[in-house]
């Protein structure tokens, strides 16, 4: 029931099918299955902003454990870049900035933290998430057992705590200030702008994957002799069959193509900030390291050959006032969706959906950034435009999902 043409774009089912399932997905599901994202750095002890709810789930398979220290690969527990010039160059330019840092010692106390807060705000400027690679994360693994990130999504206890996200109509606010609902029936979305209708399709999106791989790979039995994970059709005909969704579930699913075209156009941009000779997939493993790089590129090129890509040159594209304005409520609005997932009671699924809305709002802070990216030197440091290994990780996996 899911084919055709999808709304707000050129594209259609069937071409993005077949140039995901026999060209991009295999290269790039020989990518997550590296070291460099396999490890990603999350704090899962946050409480829940928006109301009082300390409730987990209390089942073994919704535990994620943190990597043993001595697991993970030196690069990415040093948080070093090597291998290049520009590399060892830029540690040059942090001495000599320590040095001349070191210069006035006479702040006070409250300036330094006024300086701190400052820092604080420009890095958040253009971020769409809440910043989880602090002071506080663990680098959380997982695998088909449970335990290694580029395997770990599978199975899930059941218990995720995702239709505890409060849902609004397009252009209420809700409890967490987000201007669309996860269920929001489609006709209710005629006559909402372009750039509010996108918001309610991702996060929809967003929503049905999740749902996918709840249902796909489902805990269908816990007994004393065996565990027994495999395809729940119930579960999955409740969130999506026609009928008992009141035609809403094929939709849904719609919605994930959509999500799918505006992750793969942000892979399209970015390919200038990962084609310059200083950019390296660090983990200490050079020979691999420089492998995965030559597969990062050619991911990339795919990506940018899609033919019916998505035009985001229709969002924020009326009155500057107005589209700078609403801009900026996009990007906060999806800030707190990021910060709903320290709301989910499974931890699985905590560290799953921080990585997936990170993934996403890594997406759109590329879309959002296309200036800076053309400007991007071929050489040297780029200033105007960021990844940190974070936003990285976290882009590529969710677009695996």
């Amino acid at each position: 029931q899911v084919t055709g043409h999808l709304d707000d774009c050129t594209c259609d089912v069937e071409t993005i099918d077949a140039f995901n399932n026999y060209k991009l997905f295999p290269r790039l599901n020989e990518l997550l299955e590296s070291d460099y994202f396999r490890y990603y750095k999350v704090n899962l002890k946050k409480p829940c902003p928006f109301w009082d709810d300390n409730s987990h789930c209390g089942m073994r398979d919704c535990a994620v454990q943190p990597c043993p220290s001595d697991e993970v690969p030196d690069g990415i527990r040093s948080g070093s870049y090597k291998y290049s010039e520009e590399a060892n160059n830029h540690a040059e330019e942090c001495e000599e900035a320590k040095r001349l840092g070191a210069v006035d010692d006479s702040l006070s106390t409250e300036a330094q933290r006024a300086v701190l807060r400052w820092t604080r705000h420009d890095d958040s400027s253009d971020s769409f998430c809440e910043a989880d690679g602090n002071p506080g994360s663990e680098l959380g693994c997982s695998s088909w057992s449970g335990h290694k990130l580029a395997r770990g999504w599978g199975r899930v206890c059941g218990h995720t705590g995702w239709d505890s996200i409060p849902a609004s109509q397009p252009g209420e606010e809700n409890s967490a200030g987000a201007f669309s609902a996860l269920n929001c029936p489609f006709l209710l979305l005629a006559g909402v702008c372009v750039e509010k209708r996108a918001f309610y399709r991702l996060i929809s999106g967003l929503h049905a994957s999740i749902n996918i791989h709840l249902s796909a790979r489902y805990l269908l039995q816990d007994t004393w002799s065996e565990k027994r994970w495999g395809p729940n059709v119930t579960e999955f005909q409740q969130r999506f069959d026609e009928v008992l969704t009141r035609g809403e579930g094929p939709r849904r699913l719609k919605n994930l193509y959509f999500l799918y075209l505006i992750e793969l156009r942000a892979l399209s941009k970015v390919l200038p900030f990962f084609e310059r000779p200083g950019f390296q997939l660090y983990t200490g493993n050079e020979s691999q390291d420089a492998e995965m790089k030559h597969l990062l590129l050619e991911i990339l090129h795919l990506a940018k050959s899609f033919p019916l890509h998505f035009d985001e040159n229709s969002f924020f594209a009326g009155n500057k006032k107005e589209a700078a304005k609403l801009k900026e409520e996009f990007r906060l609005h999806f800030k707190n969706i990021s910060k709903i997932m320290d709301c989910v009671g499974c931890f699985k699924c905590r560290l799953w959906g921080k990585l997936q809305t990170q993934g996403l709002g890594t997406a759109l802070k590329i879309l959002f950034s296309e200036n800076l990216i053309e400007k991007i030197p071929e050489s040297g440091p780029s200033y105007g435009f960021q990844l940190t290994r974070q936003e990285i990780v976290a882009l590529f996996n969710a677009f695996g999902r």
